[in-house]
């Protein structure tokens, strides 16, 4: 994903498209939508450069094979990444390769509640890729940590106020079964309406919005398209404190697993959601016979809302505007 990111801007900045615009100094207005990462060991003696550019950087590795949290660790001294290389070994039919990694900068001043470190874990249905086609769900949710997040560096290995998987942080003592640690989506944005304003609360979710956009057309041209076939991918975002959102990772087929009662209803009613659009009604009228996920021709499934097709996007806009006019709302497709 992060190459194919790089290689978009790239190719966006030689056409001129005003979505790799820079401000004043020379930062990324749209684009810069990931931490900054490097392949381990592909990687590892340009990420050695950028190190020690920012020696007092944290940086975050992550296994590229593995799940639920397992293999993660934070480093801020060479050293470390040092002692990685010589015990990290995958298994002998390997002949000894190192497993690769992914290594990022680590976001170390995030949004907190209550003085808890928290992602989002937010579900996108891609039912095309050429055209593009994107729903969005507005029944996601905030994970925390169940302690209270420091950047102190004797904390660095503390991974109960560094990692918000679900898998980790079940583990700890003060774990509330009642709630698996979640908020969700509707209660965080009240929140942050309610701190920071609803005009910076509604900017940072067409931010994230925006991370999708971009991040679903960089790997379009690489994607197997097929009429037949849709993908339901789990989002994970982080918030920084200054309300910049940051993607974290995409995951393909995400864990719908349950953890609580209102996980479960929020996971079932998901899958309904998906399913009614990769299955509209039309399928069973007799005589139909265009099939395929891309068929639907609603704006709004269930807790989905359309918010990307290529092939209509004048239909969507004259949609928002009617749903805006009869509603009163402003638009946004995420409430």
């Amino acid at each position: 994903m992060v190459k194919n990111i790089k290689r978009f801007r790239k190719d966006m900045e030689k056409e001129n498209n005003p979505i790799a615009d820079k401000d004043e100094s020379g930062a990324l207005i749209y684009m810069d939508i990931a931490p900054l990462t490097y392949i381990l060991p592909g990687d590892y003696n340009i990420f050695v450069e950028e190190f020690k550019k920012y020696p007092n950087a944290t940086w975050i590795m992550k296994p590229t094979a593995r799940a639920q949290g397992k293999g993660i660790f934070l480093v801020n001294k060479l050293k470390q990444l040092q002692r990685w290389a010589n015990t990290s070994k995958l298994p002998l039919q390997a002949q000894c390769m190192k497993e690769a990694y992914v290594i990022s900068r680590y976001i170390d001043q995030p949004l907190l509640v209550g003085g808890k470190k928290f992602d989002l874990r937010i579900y996108v249905l891609v039912t095309s890729y050429r055209p593009l086609k994107v729903w969005l769900s507005s029944k996601g949710f905030a994970r925390f940590c169940n302690e209270k997040y420091s950047t102190d560096m004797s904390d660095i290995d503390n991974m109960m106020m560094h990692l918000t998987n679900v898998a980790v942080q079940k583990g700890a003592e003060d774990y509330n079964q009642e709630h698996g640690s979640k908020w969700s989506i509707d209660n965080l944005r009240f929140y942050l309406e309610q701190t920071r304003g609803k005009a910076a609360t509604d900017k940072c979710f067409d931010d994230i919005k925006n991370i999708i956009y971009i991040s679903l057309k960089s790997v379009q041209t690489v994607m197997i398209n097929d009429k037949h076939c849709f993908e339901m991918y789990g989002y994970d975002i982080l918030i920084e404190d200054n309300l910049k959102p940051w993607l974290i990772e995409v995951n393909a087929s995400p864990s719908l697993s349950t953890t609580t009662e209102s996980d479960r209803v929020l996971k079932m009613n998901l899958m309904r959601d998906v399913f009614n659009i990769v299955i509209p009604t039309e399928w069973c009228e007799e005589g139909n016979k265009v099939h395929g996920a891309n068929t639907c021709k609603d704006f709004q499934v269930g807790s989905f809302s359309l918010i990307i097709d290529e092939s209509q996007t004048d239909l969507i806009e004259k949609a928002k505007k009617i749903a805006s006019k009869k509603t009163g709302a402003t638009g946004t497709l995420w409430r």
